[in-house]
């Protein structure tokens, strides 16, 4: 079977392969530090089942990365990807000035990557994001094997932020 005949999976990154509760304190309280929350991510541990569900589902699927980090941080999020010995693939971020919760981000890039290829799975952290792919007809993979804070749900959701 050629790339163009494999289906995708999908993995997002924060909270899925990559554990970012050490720079969650950056999004408590009134003054969010993004810069200093993005930055932070080179130092995020892998997530063992988020990287082994990523590793073995390259044997039958191009893996795909979908994230809501913001584009700017494109070198640090592919350096950490093969750092932590993860299949190549494309990643697929958020525009710099785009605010818009993840759940819309994410559905757009998964419908546009649908309308070529089948969609195996969605691996996403983000319950909201999860729910809204399922009800777009997509086999979702709820990743609850790390700990999140309301700070970063908040960001997701209701700041447009990751």
């Amino acid at each position: 079977m050629t790339d163009d005949a494999r289906p995708f999976a999908v993995f997002d990154l924060d909270g899925t392969l990559s554990d970012s509760a050490h720079r969650q304190h950056f999004l408590e309280g009134a003054r969010r530090d993004w810069s200093a929350f993005f930055a932070a991510a080179v130092d995020d541990p892998p997530l063992a089942e988020g990287i082994s569900l990523a590793v073995r589902s390259a044997d039958e699927c191009e893996v795909v990365y979908l994230t809501g980090r913001p584009e700017r941080c494109r070198k640090d999020t592919l350096d950490w990807i093969s750092l932590h010995g993860l299949p190549e693939g494309p990643l697929h971020m958020r525009r710099n000035d785009d605010r818009r919760p993840a759940r819309r981000t994410k559905l757009e890039v998964l419908k546009r990557l649908g309308r070529g290829r089948e969609i195996r799975m969605l691996v996403d952290d983000d319950e909201l994001v999860c729910d809204d792919a399922e009800a777009a007809g997509f086999t979702v993979v709820r990743a609850r094997w790390a700990e999140s804070s309301q700070a970063l749900k908040d960001a997701q959701e209701r700041l447009g932020r990751t």
